[in-house]
């Protein structure tokens, strides 16, 4: 919910990314560095996906899939090319996308066989479905039926996720803090949530998944983002369990394998230009935090965290490929590039 003015931009090279000289000396001695906790640390790539901006621009860099074909797709509300597509060394693809000037949320799902993706667009206030290469099929308007907004303007929808049936949920997390349920249809079935700090309430819904790990037992987890807390709940809507982790702002889960992996935007007390990547076990502890401190449970709480290194500036979402390495897009960075983190 937080959002912060953008900083006033240097061009600093043809082939480059757009920053800040402050925010280039600030990030420069970290090249290469190794970060992280446990068994999960990681070699830094400032350069990965590093683009001429004169070609391929981005403004925020908001969030990351990999499609089937194991190809890297970056969501930016940068309207020359919304959707960024690399392989996995970071060389561009293709580019595509014009209309999407408030792309936030990109979340992708296999359909009989067949990549879609799911773009949660905070201007248009409405989720777009299209094909891998950026057709339109299906469009989630705003949800005028639930009864819930009084206008349109109320809606803005942050995420989705899909479940095995075909059922979509949106988080309107930079609205009125409801999570829409639909068919496959876009029907809509039901809602929950809404604005508040209860724990069957939210203060920024910003992100949703499907938790699978259970395979008998499917839920939905979602942050609320400004509550430094990570919810559970079912496919129903029931709230079931919350894990809080102080200090960090998380923005949408990721689940890949048994961790569930965050951004996690500001940090500590929520001060600007903060930021690290959030990494939690099969039983939702935080094992590790490259560019934060080292996680410390006392009596089973985990203790505030920080960011410990200046590696990360608003980082807004982690994407984990085949090798566990971690792709970092951030948000209000200067119009930087995704930033590759190498599983050692």
């Amino acid at each position: 919910m937080k959002r912060r003015k953008f900083s006033k931009q240097t061009f600093l090279g043809a082939m480059g990314c757009l920053t800040t000289p402050s925010l280039l000396a600030a990030i420069a001695p970290y090249k290469d560095a190794i970060i992280g906790h446990n068994n999960y640390t990681y070699k830094i790539d400032l350069n990965w996906g590093a683009l001429n901006p004169a070609y391929h621009p981005v403004n925020d860099c908001h969030e990351m899939v990999q499609d089937s074909k194991g190809r890297i797709l970056l969501l930016t509300n940068n309207i020359k090319n919304n959707i960024i597509v690399y392989d996995t060394s970071g060389r561009l693809i293709e580019t595509w996308g014009t209309d999407y000037p408030g792309a936030h949320g990109l979340t992708l799902n296999i359909e009989n066989g067949e990549d879609f993706l799911y773009i949660s667009d905070n201007n248009r206030n409405e989720v777009i479905k299209t094909t891998i290469d950026g057709k339109v099929v299906q469009v989630f308007p705003f949800p005028k039926e639930s009864g819930k907004y009084q206008s349109k303007g109320q809606y803005i929808p942050t995420e989705t996720t899909v479940a095995p049936n075909g059922d979509v949920y949106v988080a309107d997390g930079y609205g009125e803090q409801y999570i829409l349920h639909y068919n496959e249809k876009g029907e809509l079935l039901n809602v929950f949530g809404g604005r508040g700090n209860e724990d069957h309430l939210f203060n920024n819904a910003h992100g949703i998944c499907i938790d699978h790990r259970d395979r008998h037992n499917p839920t939905l987890l979602i942050t609320a983002r400004q509550q430094n807390s990570l919810k559970r709940f079912s496919l129903e809507g029931e709230f079931l369990e919350r894990y809080d982790l102080p200090g960090a702002y998380i923005c949408r889960p990721v689940i890949h394998g048994t961790n569930v992996y965050l951004a996690t935007i500001w940090s500590g007390d929520g001060s600007d230009g903060t930021g690290f990547v959030s990494i939690l076990d099969a039983n939702n502890k935080l094992i590790s935090a490259p560019g934060g401190c080292t996680p410390i449970y006392k009596d089973g709480q985990l203790q505030p965290m920080y960011q410990a290194l200046k590696v990360f500036h608003h980082p807004h979402d982690v994407c984990v490929d085949a090798d566990e390495n971690l792709y970092v897009a951030q948000w209000n960075s200067g119009k930087t590039y995704p930033i590759k983190l190498y599983r050692v």
